[in-house]
């Protein structure tokens, strides 16, 4: 589960990035399972498509076959979905009437945010029917960090059956904890930036163009919460809240070996390691314009990051 789950991750990614995801305008929570054979069936998602505002606006000369290409994005993106949904039930009916339903409550409670995973990507697509070429960057970021709940909740639960040998010293638990939680900030923040494009202007590093603040923006723009509809505001806001992750993380390594907490020497290093892949993955989304294969392997390498950060929080905790 832990693999499909980051798959479909990263496949929402590309669904994003080839702007795809309001190709299909229907709920279709059933009869979406197959995809259209027809040429009429073809024709008729290709006209619903043509009365929502993206077409109208932005893909007006996009042919039939162009569609297709949009249009099986989306697809695989919803089937894959269903997929996860049939590939978690199935064991968890099984194991319900092998162990009880007693011994499983924390896996219906991923199944439940699985099944609303669902709601809240329809809830998005809604948000670009009718008034916008795009989706809520607001709602897109409400899906995204659902995904990487659903996630963790199933690695943490992986992390329940290791065994590791208990220890007496131990960093103080609300450091790491709030390292996690600025992860999960930060995944929220990258995905306005995603939203709202914000990653294809200011293409330059570490300077946003001739200065370190946007020159489009005054400073005091950022304490107002129209900052988070502001797409150079949302890219200052993810370059430095990745800089204070960054800076956490050195205070972590330096408690971490000045108290010689041995145990905790491999998962610091790993998450040295992806963080610093993270930041370079990042450094070249910003400078290639936010291109497909670099924005799609930043957010892989954030999957990588939620892992390593809740392996340091578990180990520390009840290693």
């Amino acid at each position: 589960m832990f693999f499909l789950v980051s798959a479909m991750i990263v496949l929402g990614g590309l669904t994003r990035l080839t702007d795809s995801g309001l190709s299909i305008t229907e709920w279709e929570f059933f009869k979406g399972f197959l995809p259209p054979i027809k040429n009429d069936s073809w024709l008729a998602y290709f006209e619903a498509y043509k009365q929502i505002p993206e077409f109208k606006f932005q893909n007006n000369s996009m042919t039939l076959n162009e569609f297709k290409v949009i249009f099986w994005w989306e697809w695989a993106h919803r089937f894959f979905g269903r997929v996860i949904g049939l590939a978690f039930l199935v064991p968890l009916i099984f194991f319900t009437i092998k162990l009880s339903i007693k011994k499983l409550y924390n896996f219906y409670l991923i199944f439940f945010l699985i099944c609303f995973q669902g709601f809240l990507g329809w809830y998005m697509v809604q948000s670009g029917l009718v008034n916008n070429i795009d989706v809520s960057h607001f709602r897109l970021s409400i899906h995204l960090l659902f995904a990487f709940i659903i996630l963790s909740l199933i690695f943490w639960n992986y992390l329940s059956l290791v065994n590791f040998n208990n220890k007496d010293k131990k960093i103080n638990n609300y450091i790491p904890e709030f390292f996690l939680l600025l992860i999960f900030l930060q995944i929220i923040i990258g995905a306005f930036v995603s939203g709202m494009d914000a990653g294809k202007i200011y293409n330059t590093w570490p300077l946003m163009g001739n200065s370190y603040f946007p020159d489009d923006n005054k400073f005091i723009a950022l304490f107002k919460l129209s900052a988070f509809s502001d797409p150079s505001l949302v890219q200052y806001l993810h370059r430095n809240l990745a800089y204070l992750i960054f800076i956490i993380y050195l205070v972590i390594s330096y408690i971490t070996y000045r108290d010689k907490f041995y145990y905790l020497y491999k998962p610091v290093i790993i998450l040295g390691l992806i963080i610093l892949l993270q930041i370079i993955l990042g450094i070249l989304t910003v400078l290639s314009g936010a291109s497909i294969l670099t924005a799609s392997l930043h957010q892989f390498s954030s999957i990588l990051l939620i892992t390593s950060s809740l392996f340091f929080l578990y180990k520390n905790r009840f290693s």
